[in-house]
């Protein structure tokens, strides 16, 4: 098997099509067809599934190509780093709205100044969305709140984070001290993401903890929109700490949750030990070491490392 028909495959299932991969990669149709002809050979599987209008990859061949991606990503950052005789190439990490506006920037400065060779890829989604993009391979490493029994990647405790309600000082019914318990909170009209969002189950099951209902007035999946609703006065919002970090100066109030268990916790995820390339782990290391200084410093509101 040569690396070559690995980079063959991963672009004919990419462009579903013999003809556009072969085009793509400067070589005649037949030779392309040719060599994965082999490359099934020697597996002995059926690899694709050709048609008049294409090729789809069979079930051997999805799980083929997965593979077959991060081989050819590695031997590409190995290639990289013996030519530069340090740690070098590309690694993808994920971050929900809330954590990025935390630790996205302290983490992209302490990548620059350890791994100044390291390309990081920060991608900013729902925590689902980050867990699916894991278990399809797309992310090598990601910070998330929950995960699921169909779950094909590794996880490790990172830290807990208290929940604060967050609300314009004009909101009738706001309270004015430092805590504020669930119960007292059944009449103010809420703000929160959708049912399908990690943090509206957490905010849920506290509230059920408190025997109470929130009183949810709208239904928002992203971080900007909501806030722009709390800041006009609508609605007040319940988020974990991460999320008071972009708020100072602002005319809103931040009360603490004080309910017992109300919390968020953070989860590192990635891909398993064997799957993650040297850069991978690396900048793994460097999101534990940059969390917990933020922690330490007191950065991260309400948070507590496992």
């Amino acid at each position: 098997m040569e690396l070559r028909q690995l980079r063959y495959f991963i672009r004919v299932v990419e462009l579903g099509s013999m003809g556009r991969a072969a085009a793509d990669l400067g070589v005649v149709t037949s030779a392309l067809s040719q060599q994965i002809s082999r490359l099934e050979s020697e597996l002995a599987t059926r690899l694709l599934q050709r048609s008049p209008t294409g090729v789809v990859p069979t079930d051997a061949g999805v799980a083929f190509w997965r593979q077959a991606q991060l081989a050819v990503r590695h031997a590409d950052e190995a290639a990289q780093a013996a030519q530069q005789q340090r740690l070098a190439g590309r690694v993808s990490v994920g971050l929900a709205p809330s954590t990025a506006s935390v630790l996205a920037l302290p983490l992209m400065q302490a990548m620059r100044e350890r791994y100044p060779e390291i390309r990081l890829h920060l991608v900013e989604s729902l925590s689902g969305n980050l867990s699916a993009m894991l278990n399809a391979r797309q992310l090598d490493l990601a910070v998330l709140f929950e995960t699921d029994a169909e779950q094909r990647f590794s996880v490790g405790p990172l830290l807990d984070e208290g929940l604060y309600l967050i609300g314009a000082a004009s909101l009738p019914g706001m309270p004015r001290g430092k805590q504020v318990r669930l119960k007292d909170l059944a009449n103010l009209p809420l703000v929160m993401p959708s049912g399908t969002h990690g943090l509206r189950a957490v905010v849920d099951q506290a509230f059920a903890r408190a025997k109470c209902r929130p009183r949810i007035v709208a239904d928002i999946d992203g971080l900007a929109i909501l806030m722009d609703a709390v800041r006009a006065g609508w609605a007040a919002t319940v988020q974990p700490g991460a999320a008071t970090a972009r708020l100072p100066g602002e005319n809103l109030q931040v009360v603490k949750v004080a309910d017992a268990g109300a919390q968020r916790r953070n989860l590192l995820a990635s891909l398993s030990d064997d799957e993650l390339s040297p850069v991978a782990l690396a900048t793994r290391v460097v999101i534990g070491d940059v969390v917990r200084e933020l922690v330490g410093a007191g950065l991260w509101a309400g948070a507590r490392l496992r």
